[in-house]
C-alpha cells in the first residue's frame, strides 16, 4: 500500500498538530497528511495572550479524523525514513512519498530503571499512562513521586485521599522552574490551606481513548500532556475522607533499591540520601516524573545528526540535516546560536513555536520564498500553574548562563504572590511572576528593550510604586 503528499507530519501532539494547522493557512491547497500513533490528537485551543509575545492555553483532544478537510490522518508509526527518495514506511508496511517531512515525534518518560517495565513504576507521559495511574489510585494508600518537574509539582498538589511520598534531588521542590524562595513560598501557602477539599464535586467529562482507540493501538505511545491536564481526571486514592494531603518530602535523595511485598501488598522502596544513609518505606507504586528523552526509535537510510540529549539537531528554521526534513517539539534540539534572552527547554510552550515555525518554513521552502525566524525565539516566555498558583517565567528567569555576574530582587507577600527579578548590568534578563501580578507586559518589554533599571534601585519592586504603569 503506498500514498503520496506534499507535507508529511509525524506526530499527533503539540507540535504536529501546530506544524500541520500552520501548514494548512500558509498552504490551504497542498495536500497535508499528518500520521499518528494514536487516533486522539491534541491541539491548542484558548489562545490567550498574557503579553505581547507570551501566551496561555488550553490543549484540546480531538480525534485525528476532525482535524479539517485540508489535514488528512493516518493512525500508524514511523518506522523507516529514505530521504534521498523522500519516503518513509510505517510499521504497518505503508509507504508514503512526500516532498517535505516534519518528525515531531515527541519524547518518551525517563524511567529512574530505564526503560525496563517494571509493574510497580508508572512513567507519566500521555493520556494513557494517566489512566493507568488512575487504575492504581483506585485502590492505594501510598504513592511515592519520583521527580521535581512540572508534573511532579501537579501529582503532589493534586493527588487525593493518599498519603504521598515525593523524592526530588534536589535541596528544594520544583527546581526545575523555581528557586527556593518561590519553593518556600508554595509550602507555606499549601501548609495554610484546609486540608479538607471543600471544591465542589463536578462529574469529570473527557473523550475516553477506549473509545476511539483499535484495539491494535492501545500501547501505542500518545501524544504529550498539555497545561491543566488534571482537570480532566479524578486524582483519588483509597486512604480514607477525600481530601488533599500534605506530600511528605525526602529532600537530596535517590532511590536505591525496590522489593516487591507478597500478595500484591505493594513495594520496600530503600531511599539513599546525600550523606549515604538509607532510609525504607513502603508504597503502593512508584510514579516516576523524572523527564523526558527525545523518542528517536525510527531508522533512516542517512544518520540523523543527534545532540548529547539524544535530540534531533535544527537550525533556525527548524531544519535537520537530512534533505527536506524538519523537525520540532520535544524529538528536537536547537542548534543555532540562542538569543540573549532565550533557551531550550521541553515545553508545551515551545512545542507549539517550533511545530508552527516548522509549518511556515516548509510552506516558504515549497514556494521558494525567504521566511525568518519568529520572534518568540527571542524571549523565553512560559504559562502555567503550580500549587493552585498561576506563574509566568520570563528571560533567564533562574539566572541560567549567568554565571554569577548578576543580582537578584524579591518581593513576596505571603499567600498572594511572589515576584523575582533577575538583573544583570542594571539590565533585566528574567523574570518569576506566581500569583495575579499583573506584570508580565510590563517585564517583557523590560528585558527586550534592555532599559536602565539601575537608577532605580530596590525600589523597582516597592509595592507602593506602580512600575507597570510606569513602564508601559
Amino acid at each position: 500500500m503506498s500514498r503520496e503528499c506534499e507535507f508529511l507530519v509525524i506526530g499527533g501532539g503539540i507540535a504536529g498538530v501546530s506544524c500541520a494547522e500552520s501548514l494548512a493557512i500558509c498552504r490551504p491547497t497542498a495536500s497535508i497528511l499528518l500520521l499518528t500513533e494514536s487516533s486522539i490528537v491534541k491541539s491548542v485551543t484558548n489562545l490567550v495572550p498574557v503579553a505581547r509575545y507570551l501566551h496561555k492555553f488550553d490543549v484540546r483532544e480531538q480525534d485525528a479524523s476532525e482535524m479539517g478537510a485540508t489535514i488528512e490522518s493516518l493512525v500508524d508509526q514511523l518506522e523507516h525514513i529514505n530521504s534521498k527518495e523522500h519516503w518513509i514506511r510505517t510499521v504497518k508496511g505503508v509507504v508514503i512519498k512526500y516532498r517535505y517531512l516534519c518528525l515531531c515525534t515527541g519524547g518518551v518518560p525517563k524511567l529512574f530503571c530505564g526503560q525496563v517495565a517494571d509493574p510497580c513504576i508508572i512513567g507519566i507521559r500521555d493520556t494513557d499512562s494517566v489512566l493507568a495511574l488512575q487504575r492504581k489510585l483506585a485502590a492505594a494508600k501510598d504513592v511515592l513521586i519520583l521527580g521535581n518537574g512540572g508534573i511532579a509539582s501537579e501529582l503532589a498538589y493534586e493527588l487525593k485521599n493518599v498519603n504521598v511520598h515525593w523524592v526530588v534531588k534536589d535541596a528544594h521542590i520544583s527546581a526545575t522552574f523555581v528557586d527556593p524562595g518561590a519553593a518556600e513560598f508554595f509550602q507555606l501557602a499549601r501548609s495554610e490551606v484546609d486540608t479538607q477539599d471543600s471544591s465542589p464535586v463536578t462529574a469529570i467529562k473527557r473523550m475516553r481513548f477506549s473509545e476511539v482507540l483499535p484495539k491494535d493501538q492501545t500501547n501505542k505511545q500518545g501524544a504529550a500532556l498539555g497545561p491543566d491536564w488534571h482537570r480532566t481526571f479524578d486524582l483519588s486514592g483509597a486512604a480514607g475522607a477525600a481530601e488533599r494531603r500534605l506530600p511528605k518530602m525526602y529532600y537530596k535523595c535517590r532511590i536505591y533499591s525496590t522489593q516487591e511485598l507478597p500478595d500484591e501488598a505493594g513495594f520496600i522502596v530503600q531511599l539513599e540520601h546525600e550523606d549515604g544513609s538509607l532510609e525504607q518505606l513502603t508504597c503502593d507504586f512508584i510514579v516516576s516524573a523524572t523527564g523526558v528523552r527525545p523518542n528517536t526509535y525510527y531508522s533512516s537510510d542517512s544518520e540523523l545528526k543527534l545532540s548529547e540529549d539524544g535530540g534531533i539537531f535544527v537550525d533556525e528554521m527548524m531544519r535537520t540535516n537530512l534533505e527536506d526534513v524538519y523537525a520540532a517539539g520535544d524529538v528536537c534540539t536547537a542548534n543555532w546560536p540562542a538569543a540573549m534572552h532565550w533557551f531550550q527547554m521541553r515545553l508545551w510552550t515551545q512545542a507549539r513555536q517550533m511545530g508552527s515555525m516548522a509549518g511556515r518554513s516548509m510552506a516558504a521552502a515549497s514556494e521558494g520564498e525567504t521566511v525568518y525566524q519568529d520572534f518568540c525565539f527571542e524571549l523565553f516566555g512560559h504559562v502555567t500553574k503550580l500549587f493552585g498558583y498561576p506563574v509566568v517565567l520570563l528571560g533567564r528567569f533562574n539566572g541560567q548562563d549567568l554565571g554569577k555576574d548578576y543580582e537578584i530582587l524579591v518581593r513576596c507577600t505571603r499567600n498572594k504572590e511572589y515576584i523575582k527579578f533577575v538583573l544583570q548590568k542594571g539590565r533585566l534578563r528574567g523574570a518569576i511572576l506566581i500569583g495575579d501580578t499583573d506584570l508580565a507586559e510590563t517585564c517583557e518589554n523590560l528585558i527586550l528593550n534592555g532599559i536602565d533599571l539601575e537608577p532605580y534601585g530596590d525600589d523597582i519592586l516597592n509595592p507602593d510604586i506602580d512600575i507597570e504603569d510606569y513602564f508601559d
